[in-house]
Parts: structure tokens; C-alpha cells; sequence
């Protein structure tokens, strides 16, 4: 018989919704409770999505409920680290939104709660997930660009007054940084591009549009990032989150057999022609709006991994971490004019 988990979800917004509809629709978790400060009908959420939903007002009540078997957190970033350790005290395994948390000392704090709790985490950077980066890496794995010397992958967003993140995504608190809000998507996919490397030092600038647009923002909506790998390889990415375009998600890989192009690629192994692209037929990473997200293939592999009582693939609470320790080295350089930084480990 296949497990259950019961899910209670902290946080009723956008992305809450988002992960409810891609948890039922996996074959073991089912969303059980919601905890909200904003008053909600339990009759009501139970309409929408299914289930029996219970409702609270205070995250106590909700880990109280022995019931519960794994606490989603999707709520306020500054408020990740405080609700992920008092989830990992009371036993409950963690579905935790990006950012994981927006300083290094609150990352650490929920590694150590996890840990000391013996509690699974995973972390939403969904786009691991996504047929574009999945595609890409299977193509990495088959040697066909050999080996990478360079990688780029940027994050191209305009987060305005149009976007519902908006309303708190312009204060420091919550908002923290470019890469923080969102582009760690981008630093997270060229980590995960660029394999198991070690990296050596992290320089980063940013800036601000001039538009008035995105004059709410308390800190600079772009930023340039470099990464130095101990081998040697380099790689970069670009959080621009005050732009007026598309959602653009550019990748470009450069190895020492090939090249690709967000959607296309040249291998030597397969032809000697350099001046022409080969096509991939795979859904691209084209859309902010998280309805679009691979949250049920992420989730899926979540509850499997609790099922064999192993560390989430991907996105494990120590994978992400891995990245946040280099986003917050490129928030330093930032922050002292673009001098290089060492990322510090949180183990």
C-alpha cells in the first residue's frame, strides 16, 4: 500500500496555491490543513482542492496536530527560517519555498534544526526539474559538449507593480537581493550545469534602473555575478528582475566539444560544422507565473524520497544550501564594490 503524507501548508497566496494542486496531484501527498493569519473558510478550501482542509490562525496549532506529516512553507522569505525550525522540532518533514532563507546565519539555522530533528527538507528550485534543465543535463551527461569551461545562465524577470509579488518583494527584508528573490534560480541551474565542482571565489556587482517603476525597491534589481571554479571554469549570471521584456531564462554552456544555446546545440562529435545549431525539442523555462512550475515532478521525487527515507535528489536542504552559500558570497561582493569572496560552507 502505497504511504500517505498529510501536508499542512503555511502561507495562503500564489505560490501556496501553486503547491496545494501539485501535491494532491501526486500519488502519495494530500494537503490536509492551511495556516493563514488571513481569515479563511476550511469548507471553502476543501471545495477547491479536495481533501478535508483544516484551518488555522497560528503555525503552533497546525505542528501540533500529530496528523501532519510534512509542514509546506510558502510564506513571507523573512520568515522562512523561524517557521522551518519550529517545523523541524516538532518531527515534521519540510517543503520550504525559495529563498530558503535571506541571511546565512538563518540557512544554518534550519540545516542544524533538520538535522538535529532527523527531518527531511526540500527546497523549491523546481526549474531543476523542468524538461529544459533536464534535457540539458542528460545532453552534459552524454559528453556531447565534452568538457565545460563556461557557463552562463541568466535570470530575466521585470518584477513590477504588475506582478503580485511586487507588494513585498521591494523591501530589504523580504525582498533581500536580485539573485535572492529570483534569480537564484539562474546561480542554482549553472551550479547544477556545472557538476560537482568546487568554487573558488565569487565576484558580483549590481545596480538599479533609472525607470520609476521600480523606485519602491530598497536595493539594486540588478546584478552581474562571476564564479570561479577550482579547476579552473567560469561561470556567470545575470538577476535582472527591473526589466521591461519577457520572461527570459538564457543559457549558454561552452565545452570543449560543443556549445548550447538556450534550445539549441553544436557537438563535434556529431558533425564538424560549426556554423549551425542542432534543435531540442523540449519545453522551455519561459514563464514567471508558478502555475507554470515543475512543482509536481519536484514534489513527486520529495515524497519518493521520504518513502525510501533518503535525502531528497536535486533539491535536499544541503543542495541548496550549496547555492546559497555562493549567492550570499555574491551579495558581499556586491555590497563591497565587486571585490572577490570566498563562499563560506554552512556544514
Amino acid at each position: 500500500m502505497t504511504k500517505k503524507y498529510n501536508v499542512g501548508v503555511v502561507g495562503y497566496g500564489w505560490a501556496a496555491t501553486a503547491h496545494i494542486e501539485a501535491i494532491n496531484a501526486t500519488t502519495q501527498g494530500q494537503v490536509t490543513a492551511v495556516c493563514s493569519t488571513r481569515k479563511l473558510d476550511a469548507a471553502e478550501l476543501t471545495a477547491r482542492h479536495g481533501g478535508n482542509i483544516c484551518v488555522y490562525n497560528d503555525l503552533a496549532s497546525m505542528l501540533a496536530d500529530p496528523a501532519i506529516d510534512v509542514i509546506d512553507i510558502t510564506g513571507l522569505p523573512s520568515k522562512h527560517a523561524e517557521q522551518a525550525v519550529a517545523a523541524a522540532d516538532a518531527k515534521k518533514h519540510i517543503i520550504l519555498e525559495k529563498p530558503m532563507a535571506n541571511t546565512p546565519d538563518e540557512v544554518a539555522r534550519i540545516l542544524q534544526a533538520s538535522k538535529a530533528n532527523g527531518v527531511r527538507g526540500c527546497v523549491c528550485f523546481e526549474l531543476r526539474y523542468s524538461e529544459q534543465l533536464q534535457v540539458t543535463k542528460e545532453l552534459l551527461k552524454k559528453g556531447l559538449l565534452g568538457q565545460l569551461h563556461y557557463g552562463e545562465i541568466d535570470y530575466y524577470h521585470g518584477i513590477g507593480p504588475w506582478y503580485g509579488q511586487f507588494r513585498w518583494n521591494t523591501g530589504k527584508r523580504d525582498g533581500g537581493s536580485a539573485l535572492l528573490t529570483a534569480g537564484c534560480h539562474a546561480i542554482d541551474a549553472l551550479l547544477m550545469m556545472m557538476g560537482d565542482r568546487q568554487v573558488e571565489s565569487v565576484t558580483s556587482m549590481s545596480t538599479k534602473t533609472k525607470s520609476p517603476t521600480f523606485d519602491p525597491y530598497e536595493y539594486d534589481t540588478s546584478s552581474v555575478t562571476l564564479v570561479k571554479f577550482a579547476d579552473g571554469a567560469l561561470g556567470k549570471t545575470a538577476a535582472i528582475v527591473d526589466c521591461f521584456q519577457p520572461y527570459y531564462f538564457h543559457t549558454h554552456l561552452v565545452g570543449s566539444e560543443g556549445s548550447l544555446l538556450d534550445d539549441q546545440f553544436t557537438s563535434m562529435k556529431l558533425s564538424k560544422e560549426r556554423n549551425a545549431w542542432h534543435r531540442l525539442s523540449m519545453k522551455m523555462c519561459d514563464s514567471g507565473d508558478v502555475s507554470d512550475h515543475p512543482y509536481q515532478s519536484q514534489f513527486q521525487e520529495f515524497f519518493n524520497a521520504l518513502d525510501r527515507d533518503e535525502e531528497m535528489p536535486l533539491t535536499s536542504f544541503s543542495d541548496a544550501a550549496r547555492t546559497f552559500e555562493v549567492i550570499f558570497a555574491a551579495d558581499q561582493s556586491a555590497s563591497n564594490g565587486g571585490q572577490p569572496v570566498v563562499p563560506e560552507s554552512f556544514v
